[in-house]
């Protein structure tokens, strides 16, 4: 994509800044709940939690994701002042993406699983639970990224309507062989083929598969376990069918702003969502029954792996369709 300046005709309208000042209040939360901990409290932290067997690991884990969190705000800022307009494309595209595919399987996995759990009997879901955090931070957290999400998104909209509208203008029908191309094709079938066994095995957990599993994920599965993977089964169907309707130019009386949006959110959540569950999976166990398998590392990865490659794919086509 390009750096064209944004045009606005002033200064940010009350809907905009109104967005702005949700998107940070969001952050508080969350952000004062992780500076909390990295002082040593313990609020929200029940006995016998698992947070508590790593401390080192988990100052460090929390110091990152504070900063992520941080960076949300940063975001909010640029996508409504004027110095924001003078951004590299690739500046703020790179955060949004990973932004976008760390949000959604929370914006939605959360009410999903919520649900899910409404069907489950109070003695499993008390059975399956070990110590980790107390219920109420789930809730005050995830709303919080939620907000953020909803904020985030309609000003990322906004923005990019006025910066780069052109991409996604017209239908797929609209689109010109150049905006691909055999290698981009390529490329996008091969990382599409290697999603296929990954996403297989997020479906056969949502199922009730056991092998790839922890004994501790087994021991713990609930409702919500098995909504959560099947969702991960639909992030990777997202981003393959996104990026292969722009790449293949399928679907041709749809709106290029349909597949675009599949293949950005969808890539995300199974490039990003991936890495960091790969990343957490690498972390040491004190407990062995807890270590993570091979299959699950395995899977972890190749959603990382596949969801980047994938979002590339995205990337060429936008610089091109920029022209």
């Amino acid at each position: 994509m390009t750096t064209t300046p944004l045009a606005l005709p002033g200064p940010p309208g009350t809907a905009v800044r109104v967005l702005r000042v949700v998107a940070i209040l969001a952050c508080l939360p969350y952000l004062t709940l992780k500076a909390a901990w990295l002082a040593g409290s313990r609020v929200g932290v029940p006995e016998g939690s698992l947070l508590l067997e790593q401390p080192r690991l988990i100052a460090v884990a929390n110091a990152v994701t504070l900063l992520m969190d941080l960076a949300v705000i940063v975001l909010a800022l640029l996508l409504t002042q004027r110095w924001g307009q003078r951004v590299p494309a690739w500046l703020l595209a790179v955060p949004m993406w990973a932004a976008t595919g760390l949000l959604v399987p929370v914006m939605v996995g959360f009410p999903v699983g919520t649900v899910a759990g409404l069907w489950e009997e109070p003695h499993t879901a008390a059975v399956s639970s070990e110590p980790f955090l107390d219920p109420w931070v789930f809730t005050v957290v995830y709303g919080g990224f939620i907000v953020q999400g909803l904020a985030l998104g309609a000003l990322f909209v906004r923005y990019a309507t006025g910066r780069w509208s052109h991409v996604w203008r017209g239908t797929v029908r609209d689109l010109t062989p150049r905006v691909s191309g055999p290698v981009v094709r390529a490329v996008a079938v091969a990382a599409s083929l290697a999603l296929l066994p990954v996403a297989a095995v997020h479906v056969g957990w949502a199922s009730g598969m056991t092998e790839g599993l922890s004994p501790s994920q087994v021991a713990s599965r609930t409702a919500g376990f098995h909504a959560l993977e099947a969702l991960r089964a639909l992030y990777a169907a997202a981003a393959v069918t996104g990026v292969g309707l722009l790449v293949f130019r399928r679907g041709r009386g749809l709106p290029v702003r349909v597949p675009l949006a599949l293949g950005w959110a969808g890539s995300g959540a199974v490039g990003c969502w991936g890495g960091w569950q790969f990343l957490a999976a690498l972390a040491p166990s004190a407990d062995p029954a807890k270590e993570p398998t091979a299959l699950l590392t395995l899977t972890y990865a190749g959603e990382m792996i596949t969801g980047m490659v994938l979002a590339g794919c995205v990337a060429v086509f936008l610089r091109r369709r920029a022209g």
